[in-house]
């Protein structure tokens, strides 16, 4: 008997695809699905049931249906890519310049669900091929609401990972901005006002948020603190990765960088501009191998590091920087030092520290929460002076400080909003070059 004859035996194929489907349903956690080897017995030896009811069989010499052939490739990319986007892999587009120079904006990314082990769908009811909108509206339903669970990974995030995640001032969003934080909005400018302008508003479900990426920098139970833009864990000061750019003032003779020089440095040409009343770049992103080339140039006279210092610049207020409060005199470039919470971990409440946890206790663990007249903070209507967590915390930020919306300005990242890790870029252009300059050869394929 050849190879070809044993491949083909339809006792093998039962066999072997009965161990796959096993092992993905002992992996689901759910033996329901167990059922499943009934179609599997049918696919393979019995062959009874037309399970492709919509898929027309011709007779030799008939002419094929158009649409029944499109119908037949659609469901089949439905039920094949559909599995692969839920428990696999997952397309995502760098939307920012947050992550700039190790992320692009334009990069066009797969991302690993199998790395920290994929989200079992919360939201179920979903377009195929959709995340939250599609033709402007929700491609969701809220009918069907599962609670969080996620499947085994190949490992935990680790400190210095990229990370995927669903924004967590994303559950609010304004639907005339809605890329813009609702929860800043209503700091700065008031909730009757921000609705009125920006609204009405949106409410969405954990699985559904907007999707971000940053690079994890804390880890639950970790201390973190930043001081001079840097990041500090423990006391101890963290590896500074070659994409993590800083902003300077480079001021010049007078002249402007070339445009062949700007692209050497691989510099983004929408966050630079020429100020010649300084002379110079009020700011200018550099990571610290681009900082080392700006200095040696001809045409630069000095380079200023920009730090934020209490009281911060505008717009970046105690209203905008977590936890929104004066107390703690924190800037983005001096923040901390900031305990990140870890699942099982318990808390003394008081009023000082209760702004740093309380979106924690009421948004992302779901308790109720309210400080009583006398002071006293009540937590599913019973007082209390401590809290434990119910899950794991991360601290994001983006790799370009200076131009980053990250947890500096709106806190922790809950376990449950880990989406996965890029894994390749597959495909990258520069919105800000024309056809064929805008494309990024070298980017391709690139593996994360």
């Amino acid at each position: 008997m050849s190879l070809r004859d044993i491949t083909q035996n339809r006792f093998v194929k039962l066999g072997f695809w009965s161990l796959l489907y096993t092992a993905w349903v002992i992996w689901l956690g759910n033996y329901w699905w167990i059922l499943g080897l009934v179609v599997i017995f049918d696919l393979c030896v019995t062959r009874k049931v037309k399970w492709a009811f919509w898929k027309k069989d011709y007779k030799e010499g008939e002419p094929h249906n158009f649409w029944l052939d499109w119908l037949d490739a659609l469901i089949f990319a439905v039920l094949v890519v559909t599995p692969i986007n839920i428990f696999a892999f997952q397309a995502f587009k760098i939307p920012s310049s947050s992550m700039e120079s190790s992320l692009y904006t334009g990069d066009h990314l797969f991302v690993s669900k199998l790395t920290y082990g994929p989200r079992v769908p919360q939201t179920p009811l979903t377009v195929p091929f959709t995340h939250n909108v599609v033709f402007g509206k929700e491609s969701y339903s809220t009918l069907i609401q599962n609670g969080y669970r996620r499947l085994k990974g190949f490992r935990q995030v680790q400190r210095g990972d990229y990370v995927v995640f669903g924004f967590p001032h994303g559950d609010t969003v304004l639907t005339k901005a809605p890329a813009d934080d609702y929860y800043t909005w209503v700091r700065t400018s008031g909730r009757e006002y921000t609705i009125e302008r920006l609204g009405p508003i949106k409410v969405r479900p954990t699985d559904k948020k907007d999707h971000y990426v940053k690079r994890c920098v804390a880890l639950p139970g970790d201390t973190l603190t930043v001081k001079d833009g840097l990041v500090y864990i423990d006391g101890v000061q963290q590896e500074v990765y070659p994409g993590v750019q800083l902003t300077y003032t480079v001021i010049t003779d007078g002249r402007k960088l070339s445009p062949r020089v700007v692209d050497e440095l691989g510099l983004n040409t929408g966050e630079l501009w020429f100020d010649s009343r300084i002379p110079g770049y009020p700011r200018m992103p550099l990571t610290a191998a681009m900082l080392e080339k700006v200095r040696d140039l001809s045409t630069v006279v000095e380079v200023i590091p920009v730090l934020d210092v209490y009281p911060p610049d505008m717009p970046d207020s105690y209203l905008t920087i977590f936890p929104f409060t004066d107390d703690t005199r924190w800037t983005r470039d001096y923040f901390g030092p900031l305990w990140i919470p870890k699942k099982g971990a318990t808390v003394s409440l008081t009023a000082a520290n209760l702004p740093l946890y309380e979106r924690i206790i009421r948004d992302y663990e779901h308790h109720s929460l309210h400080v009583a007249p006398d002071g006293a903070i009540v937590i599913d209507g019973e007082p209390s002076d401590s809290y434990t967590f119910g899950q794991d915390y991360y601290f994001m930020m983006g790799d370009n400080r200076h131009n980053s919306l990250d947890s500096r300005y709106w806190g922790f990242v809950p376990e449950d909003h880990i989406v996965g890790k890029p894994a390749v870029i597959w495909y990258s252009s520069d919105r800000n070059k024309s056809f064929p300059k805008n494309i990024r050869w070298r980017r391709f394929f690139k593996f994360v």
